[in-house]
């Protein structure tokens, strides 16, 4: 498996024991990393991706709530709303992250770890947040105003 992979994976292990616990995420993580044992390089990149997805849940959770049409957050299976998180995260903060690498990851991931129905239910919001969230953000950036 390869190491960002892997550390995707970590990471939404590492999500979804903070979600459930609703200890800090500094605590949840402290515990985590004594059980899990990894290289330097992937416990790096999981828990810059724990950190940074529990510092912008506010607006993450504000972003897929927007598209997840007639879903609200707490009732979504623990697995699908910390892949959804951890994705969103990706797509909006990340932008060193190829949005289809990303989307492609949180696909593989809620397949292993979600229901038979995850996988459609990922994507879809995804695909929505992709396309219209990161076409916003270029608007933006690349709108120069008229003087």
């Amino acid at each position: 498996m390869r190491k960002r992979t892997y550390a995707r994976e970590l990471a939404l292990m590492a999500l979804y024991q903070t979600d459930i616990t609703k200890a800090p995420v500094e605590e949840s993580l402290q515990i985590f990393w004594e059980t899990h044992k990894v290289v330097a390089e992937v416990k790096e990149f999981a828990t810059s991706l724990t950190v940074g997805t529990t510092e912008n849940l506010k607006r993450i959770d504000e972003v897929i709530s927007h598209y997840a049409d007639n879903w609200e957050l707490s009732r979504m299976a623990a697995v699908d709303r910390n892949i959804l998180r951890l994705a969103t995260y990706e797509l909006l903060f990340l932008e060193e992250i190829p949005p289809k690498v990303s989307l492609n990851e949180a696909i593989d991931l809620a397949k292993k770890y979600g229901d038979q129905e995850s996988g459609r239910f990922v994507n879809g919001i995804l695909d929505q947040i992709g396309k219209m969230e990161k076409g916003l953000a270029e608007k933006t950036k690349n709108h120069t105003p008229k003087r």
